[in-house]
């Protein structure tokens, strides 16, 4: 929900704000007659040269300032990290719902389902939009709260209500027609169960979304994942590795026909799929411009190619001789160990590469980003580990500090485990780590 007003935290020292005499305390209420709900209002009303601004300062003190400034000139106002309220949650219970599935006893904030169109403009979180108010459908026009990234799943009314157990879920051609009309710009996800929204039904999503280009910019093909806290939820299974081939090989039909219409591939399948299936990882053009890059869709494209590029600059030797243990998840296993073979090749490096099985969530989830470090904990003692180990930073939480999904630092399990851990973020950081001292 909006808040009233935004309260200042601090000021750029020199700006205007700073020479208008705002300080910390002062809460900005209004801007132009208009008022200041959250930062997107904020950003909105200020990008005006002429402003009139109401504050009500520490004192209470209610103030109207008048301001000329140039266009892109910013007032140097920070108000910390509450800057939208109270986060829209969701009101949906998907079949799907990977936060229905997580583990008992977790930080409150991983059971939190944001499902706010504010975080889908200001940082790329995929909304469904079935909370969304016309009200708020038209500001997202007005503002032009442009790109968002909207989860559609399926574009059957009637399927899509069901599989979110939401009646106004049926309502998203309305709004996505609205919105693209309107000119707003939008990346949207399938999340794909077996014998639920595939098949003729993932090919009536992808068209009936395909005739909202460019509007509709791109479209994510992505797996359901499942971990092991099902209990009372819907029955679901994974896609075989003979369905993933099927998916990708009917993505990659779409992708040459839109290809051959609009030069663009616009819908893209998951690298998991691609790795589930044993099918080539796709050449960097069939990215095009990475549209779904924050959906992990290309992630290994972008590994492969920046590998590439790495390799070219390995010693043949390396002195003093090393010893690391590098680990990953079942996902990407196949793809790091020709890596790891490569640079087993170089004199005085020996490299151990280590396969981690999720038993946290459940082995159904293979993925890197969900390893926890009491995986690590359980699975690493009694390995030659050498030196050190190096793990890819996506198992870590930036926004929590360097810590796992349970709640295990890297500090820990350092020190549980005897050796030094390097989280890296991409090959070019794999080598700096291994062939430099």
């Amino acid at each position: 929900m909006p808040i009233n007003g935004l309260t200042v935290t601090g000021i750029v020292p020199g700006s205007i704000g700073d020479e208008l005499g705002i300080e910390p305390g002062d809460k900005i209420i209004e801007i132009n007659g208009q008022l200041v709900r959250d930062i997107i209002d904020y950003r909105f009303l200020t990008s005006d040269e002429e402003l009139v601004v109401k504050l009500i300062n520490s004192d209470g003190e209610e103030w109207l300032m008048e301001i000329e400034k140039d266009f892109d000139e910013d007032l140097g106002l920070d108000f910390g990290t509450e800057t939208l309220g109270r986060i829209k949650r969701c009101q949906n219970k998907c079949l799907f719902c990977f936060v229905d599935q997580m583990a008992p006893g977790m930080r409150k904030s991983l059971y939190v389902k944001d499902d706010d169109y504010r975080h889908s403009f200001l940082h790329g979180n995929f909304v469904t939009l079935t909370n969304v108010r016309e009200e708020e459908l038209q500001r997202i026009i007005n503002q032009r709260l442009s790109p968002l990234y909207i989860s559609v799943h399926t574009t059957n009314p009637q399927l899509r209500r069901k599989m979110m157990s939401n009646p106004r879920a049926a309502n998203i051609m309305y709004q996505l027609e609205t919105l693209a009309e309107a000119g707003i710009e939008m990346h949207t996800q399938v999340v794909l169960c077996p014998e639920i929204n595939d098949g003729e039904e993932l090919s009536r999503t992808v068209h009936d979304l395909v005739d909202l280009y460019p509007q509709v910019r791109s479209l994510a093909v992505v797996p359901v994942g499942l971990t092991k806290y099902r209990e009372g939820l819907a029955g679901l299974r994974r896609f075989t590795p003979k369905e993933a081939g099927k998916i990708v090989q009917q993505i990659e039909n779409w992708q040459d026909n839109f290809i051959a219409r609009f030069n663009y591939p616009f819908v893209f399948a998951s690298d998991e799929f691609y790795i589930m299936s044993g099918r080539p990882i796709p050449p960097d053009e069939r990215y095009a411009d990475y549209p779904q890059i924050e959906n992990g869709i290309g992630l290994t494209r972008i590994f492969l190619d920046q590998w590439a590029e790495a390799e070219q600059k390995l010693p043949q030797e390396i002195s003093p001789p090393k010893k690391v243990a590098l680990v990953t998840g079942s996902l990407a296993y196949t793809i790091i160990e020709p890596v790891v073979k490569r640079l087993n090749k170089i004199k005085g490096l020996k490299v151990n590469l280590y396969k981690i099985s999720n038993r946290f969530f459940g082995e159904s989830v293979t993925v890197a980003g969900l390893i926890t470090g009491s995986d690590l904990l359980q699975q690493l003692p009694g390995k030659d580990l050498g030196d050190k180990i190096i793990i890819p930073a996506v198992m870590l939480k930036d926004q929590e500090g360097d810590v796992f999904l349970d709640d295990i630092t890297l500090d820990e399990l350092s020190n549980k485990l005897g050796v030094p851990i390097q989280p890296v973020n991409d090959p070019l950081e794999l080598v700096e780590t291994l062939v430099k001292d």
